[in-house]
């Protein structure tokens, strides 16, 4: 299901950065993911907020976290709090896997580094748009080293779900591909959700991927 085309109005995208060539850059390639795209600029963590609080809402915000005003993820929490579902694209020149791993379970929906081509953001724009989730290299290469919660207690059903939910499948194509309705694949998510400790998509995403290395399953 797509994300950002409630009532068929053109999706509001945030862009929250204080480079204007980099501002100008997001600006052409947002409308390649999201054509029709109503775009709004925040340039300080006052702005962004500021934004977010007004009487319109935003459907996707791409996040700069080095903006004046931000210390560490602040801006990101900030975010999450005022808008827990809005999906936030963290696009920085931050290259710390660590940093894109605190970033991804603070509620990220991407991490997308600012030396990333073009076509790498307009791609993982779309996937984000789709419903799915993105996840670079770096996070997946860190997780390896780090402590693993296994999911021991989930079903075997839940584990297909969670593994096909990790690529990036929306709800209802995982129910075509295990043959199941949308409405049993929801009661799966919430489940293993619950179960993981996680509460959305990409977190989900992550600990699938700690299983998987961890299990083989």
């Amino acid at each position: 299901m797509n994300m950002l085309s409630a009532g068929g109005a053109p999706p509001r995208v945030l862009i929250a950065d204080d480079h204007p060539l980099y501002c100008d850059a997001l600006r052409a390639v947002v409308p390649q993911a999201c054509p029709g795209a109503d775009i709004g600029e925040a340039a300080s963590q006052e702005e962004v907020l500021a934004a977010i609080a007004g009487a319109r809402a935003f459907d996707l915000v791409l996040l700069d976290l080095n903006l004046p005003g931000a210390t560490g993820l602040s801006c990101l929490h900030a975010l999450r709090r005022m808008v827990p579902t809005t999906p936030i694209v963290v696009v920085s020149a931050v290259g710390d896997p660590k940093i894109m791993q605190d970033a991804i379970m603070s509620g990220a929906s991407a991490f997308i580094p600012k030396s990333a081509p073009s076509q790498v953001l307009i791609n993982a724009l779309k996937v984000i748009i789709a419903g799915g989730t993105y996840m670079p290299t770096g996070i997946v290469a860190a997780l390896r080293n780090a402590e693993v919660s296994p999911g021991s207690d989930l079903t075997l059903r839940q584990r297909r779900v969670l593994e096909l939910l990790s690529t990036g499948l929306s709800n209802k194509h995982i129910a075509r591909e295990l043959d199941i309705s949308e409405i049993t694949v929801k009661a799966h998510v919430s489940a293993i959700f619950r179960k993981l400790g996680v509460t959305n998509r990409t977190q989900a995403g992550i600990e699938a991927r700690r299983i998987l290395d961890a299990r083989h399953y």
